[in-house]
């Protein structure tokens, strides 16, 4: 049943980020088409999947020399796993931005294993509990190594307390499923936490010279840049300050039952996570 309301509650706050944006417009040649998800080319070892029940919620595949990796399963896609072996022919491991049933939902079953933050096991039991699988445990600044391609892991909780931003070290993008909101953020931890991880993301930018993030929903227009992580940390301590007051959320289901909005960001959150 918590499944059931998490998903209304992501469906109702994230399509008015949608709706903000002009709608969906993501370039790049169709790889593969189906009722269940759409995979475009960002690059030639490189491509987004984009599903059709939450949001536009965004899968990435990552392809190496030797291996491939796949950054979240979406929702609901049918036969995940052969679509994916379809664009690559590289072994690929299933790793998790965080546990939430739009970025591990039923799809996950198709692959024998999964890697996630241990932050997260805590929503596991709730959001996570048919994974026959085996689940493993990222660490923090870990690389994994695809052969000629070296994709980092750089911890940045927020949105949930384990979530995860994976960066391409040499290619000037990364990949930061909810942890920055896709342009809205639903931050159900505090705002310490949130100002921390968006401090070490942007020391991380500037150390790989990262000019964007793809996010969890990613709609063509709405990519994470250093510039926005700066917005949010200013919008993030006027908060904690009282420079900026929270409005009722209209859609404040879960607990989010304020808003923020300004410099270009959106934060849904509870009053009790100012600190």
């Amino acid at each position: 049943m918590k499944k059931v309301f998490f998903l209304i509650l992501l469906f109702a706050i994230i399509r008015i980020s949608l709706f903000a944006q002009g709608g969906v417009q993501i370039e790049g040649e169709v790889v593969f088409s189906s009722d269940d998800v759409i995979f475009r080319r960002i690059d030639n070892r490189t491509w987004i999947g984009t599903g059709n029940l939450m949001a536009n919620e965004s899968l990435y595949l990552i392809e190496g020399n030797n291996k491939a990796i796949l950054i979240d399963a979406g929702t609901k896609i049918a036969d995940l796993d052969k679509i994916v072996t379809s664009i690559t022919s590289k072994p690929v491991t299933l790793v998790a931005t965080h546990v939430h049933p739009d970025h591990t939902g039923s799809s996950i079953n198709y692959f024998p294993e999964i890697w996630l933050n241990p932050g997260d096991t805590i929503n596991i039991p709730s959001m996570m509990a048919d994974y026959k699988g085996e689940v493993r445990f990222l660490k923090d600044g870990e690389i994994f190594d695809l052969g000629d391609r070296q994709i980092e892991v750089v911890f940045t909780p927020g949105h949930t307390p384990g979530s995860v931003s994976f960066i391409d070290t040499k290619a000037g993008y990364g990949f930061s499923g909810d942890s920055f909101g896709s342009g809205n953020l639903l931050l159900f931890v505090d705002f310490s936490t949130l100002i921390a991880s968006c401090e070490k993301m942007e020391k991380v930018m500037q150390k790989y010279n990262i000019i964007q993030l793809y996010p969890g929903h990613f709609m063509g227009r709405n990519p994470e840049t250093p510039q926005r992580i700066k917005d949010m940390i200013t919008l993030s301590k006027d908060v904690m300050s009282g420079k900026v007051k929270g409005e009722p959320n209209p859609r404040g289901m879960m607990g989010l039952d304020l808003i923020v909005n300004d410099y270009g960001v959106r934060i849904n959150y509870n009053e009790q996570k100012i600190n």
